[in-house]
């Protein structure tokens, strides 16, 4: 394959996650990767420590979506990656995973028919009450190359109708970035002691999701199910979880302990020597399988089956958070020991050499004529052809 010139792949991405699962990508891109962050997480804690993180310096091109409706983040990020591709045209554009960002992207791929590559495609939650699942489902249908983390993903994709071509099964870049940025066991026995806690004993735990922090009765029954655990819980806040604890006058119990955002290096150190987690947050589901942690996943539904039943356990908010927790901790030792010999479902830590090599192959195949057809795609669906 030939070398891909620079600056020709955009890679557009506006949260935390999207960095971290983007990063080895844009590494391995390298002056190839034209990075485009929507601004999506506008707060410096969620972006530019990831960038440092990834060592891929900073985004060339900021959007700023930032803190509006789901509705303004979407058209905004539309119409300015429609003339930011119109004014210098990418060879393909890649998104990732479910944000307002990634169907923004995939929009504005779609109108100027630039060939576009969804990484980690393929999820479902099947709850349509969910934004992210709407996101996911409209980028799959108008990828010209869904690149699945697993086997589960990619046969979602094939019972929707999308052609075998166009799937490919990768792994989760996930795996790569946190084997890549977990802290020795030294440095993580420096992060324990510089929040005062004991490995094993202590729980981590996020939330962020609508259908958790948006609910005042909801997010005050979650505080009351923390306080009511007989750990101490350490909770990184996300600004807008913040700003609606502080809002509704919530207060935690003494021993839930919120702290600002931290980098990911050192969430990843938390989360390797805790208890068990307790979040909202699919790609949390995905890093605990890595560093071997239970976690309680408080949420409707979620669109990680893989991990249930093994690494993680589904609760609805109906449910006790803390009678959940007291099979675990009876013996979280043994819990601990059982799951160090179980594999992650996400890949052997190689998704993002697949991934490019993939893109690669669909740059090849839409430049040069059919017979040169590595991968037999057929063309995504395109909007106007409706």
């Amino acid at each position: 394959m030939g070398a891909l010139r620079p600056n020709s792949i955009a890679v557009v991405l506006g949260t935390r996650p999207e960095i971290i699962k983007l990063g080895h990508m844009i590494r391995l891109l390298g002056p190839a990767a034209r990075v485009i962050h929507t601004g999506q997480h506008y707060d410096v804690r969620l972006t530019d420590v990831f960038f440092d993180a990834f060592d891929i310096g900073r985004s060339s091109e900021l959007v700023g979506v930032g803190g509006k409706t789901r509705g303004d983040q979407i058209g905004l990020a539309l119409s300015a990656l429609e003339h930011a591709f119109l004014d210098d045209r990418p060879d393909a554009v890649v998104v990732q995973g479910d944000t307002n960002s990634t169907l923004a992207a995939a929009l504005a791929a779609n109108a100027r028919e630039i060939p576009l590559v969804h990484v980690e495609a393929g999820l479902r939650s099947f709850d349509r009450r969910m934004p992210e699942e709407h996101n996911r489902v409209i980028t799959d249908h108008l990828a010209d190359l869904c690149l699945a983390p697993t086997s589960t993903a990619a046969e979602n994709l094939s019972a929707e109708g999308i052609p075998d071509q166009r799937i490919i099964v990768t792994g989760n870049t996930i795996v790569e970035a946190v084997n890549t940025l977990l802290p020795a066991s030294g440095l993580r026995e420096e992060i324990l002691r510089r929040h005062r806690l004991s490995s094993g004993r202590y729980i981590l735990s996020t939330f962020h999701r609508p259908e958790n922090v948006d609910d005042p009765t909801t997010l005050a029954r979650i505080f009351e199910e923390l306080g009511r655990l007989p750990l101490p819980v350490l909770l990184p806040l996300h600004p807008r979880s913040q700003a609606q604890l502080t809002g509704l006058g919530i207060r935690p119990s003494e021993q839930t302990r919120i702290i600002e955002p931290i980098g990911y290096p050192e969430f990843l150190g938390l989360l390797a020597e805790c208890a068990f987690a307790v979040s909202d947050s699919g790609g949390l589901q995905e890093e605990a399988s890595i560093v071997k942690r239970p976690i309680l996943v408080i949420r409707r539904s979620t669109e990680r089956p893989e991990v249930i039943g093994t690494f993680a356990r589904l609760v609805s908010t109906g449910q006790s958070i803390a009678d959940e927790a007291v099979d675990w901790l009876r013996h979280i030792d043994q819990v601990h020991e059982e799951l160090s010999k179980l594999d992650t479902p996400f890949g052997d830590g190689s998704a993002s050499s697949r991934s490019v090599e993939a893109l690669m192959a669909l740059i090849e195949t839409t430049k040069g004529p059919p017979t040169s057809s590595r991968l037999g795609l057929q063309p995504a669906y395109r909007l106007d052809d409706a």
